[in-house]
């Protein structure tokens, strides 16, 4: 370990910045989005069901463009009143129908730009249940294989999706949060029990020395081992752009690169 606080004999070379944006569209947003852009590598666009619209995708698609960010769907369960983060219980066949909807919606709406998007993440509270529930991941993966087999998945680091995005074939690239609480189990803390966001720069850079060193610690005090290929940083926290910039300074203390997935 050295005086940064990372160990000295990481394998980690590169990692990957990536956030959600195209969900909203007040002044406040667009500006905080136009800030975040050039400080990550991956940006997740929300393809209609629990946010987004083809205005809205395309002008947040040529953003990503102008600072040569890699661009991906955000499917997520149909729910705009609740932003798709209320927990429901769904067919694999419905979600292998909502999840190729909203990819052939993204694609259409970037086809009139000559813009194509590279990987997939899935939002709320569908992004949880395929982390956990198997039935779920599978047709996440049959879906998305079915539609474009060279597409990245982006998914919770060891959790059900992974280990379904791998055995279908996917390339999946494993992803943390340096600002979210951990369950022992390995999944997120729900965003309605209190603490699930971490909300301090200590909080934040403490939880990013453990997944650089790979780990992170649970609610209940576990360790838990931990792989990330990328790292998610949450547009809708005020101090966004003040820990994405703390993120950045502290990956390059610990000797590691950002870079955008490589695409097989």
């Amino acid at each position: 370990m050295n005086s940064t606080g990372y160990a000295d004999s990481t394998s980690m070379k590169t990692i990957d910045l990536n956030s959600d944006m195209g969900e909203y569209e007040t002044p406040e947003w667009l500006a905080r989005e136009a800030q975040l852009m050039p400080l990550i590598t991956s940006v997740n666009i929300a393809c209609g069901a629990h946010a987004g619209h083809p205005t809205l995708m395309r002008r947040t698609a040529r953003l990503a463009w102008e600072h040569n960010i890699a661009v991906g769907a955000h499917p997520g369960f149909p729910d705009t009143e609740d932003f798709g983060r209320r927990d429901r219980q769904t067919s694999a066949e419905e979600v292998e129908s909502l999840i190729s909807t909203q990819l052939t919606t993204l694609a259409d709406v970037l086809a009139s730009e000559q813009l194509t998007f590279t990987h997939v993440k899935l939002h709320g509270a569908l992004y949880n249940l395929a982390a956990r529930d198997r039935v779920v991941a599978e047709a996440v993966a049959r879906s998305i294989t079915s539609f474009n087999p060279h597409l990245l998945l982006f998914a919770l680091a060891g959790s059900e999706l992974v280990k379904s995005g791998t055995t279908a074939g996917l390339a999946v690239v494993q992803e943390a949060f340096a600002d979210r609480a951990y369950n022992s189990d390995g999944t997120l803390v729900p965003r309605s029990r209190p603490h699930a966001l971490l909300q301090t720069e200590q909080q934040v850079r403490r939880r990013l020395c453990e997944i650089l060193n790979g780990s992170v610690t649970s609610i209940d005090g576990q360790r838990i081992p931990i792989q990330a290929d990328t790292l998610c940083v949450h547009t809708d926290s005020p101090q966004a752009v003040e820990f994405i910039q703390l993120i950045r300074q502290e990956i390059g203390s610990a000797g590691v690169r950002i870079a955008k997935p490589f695409q097989p």
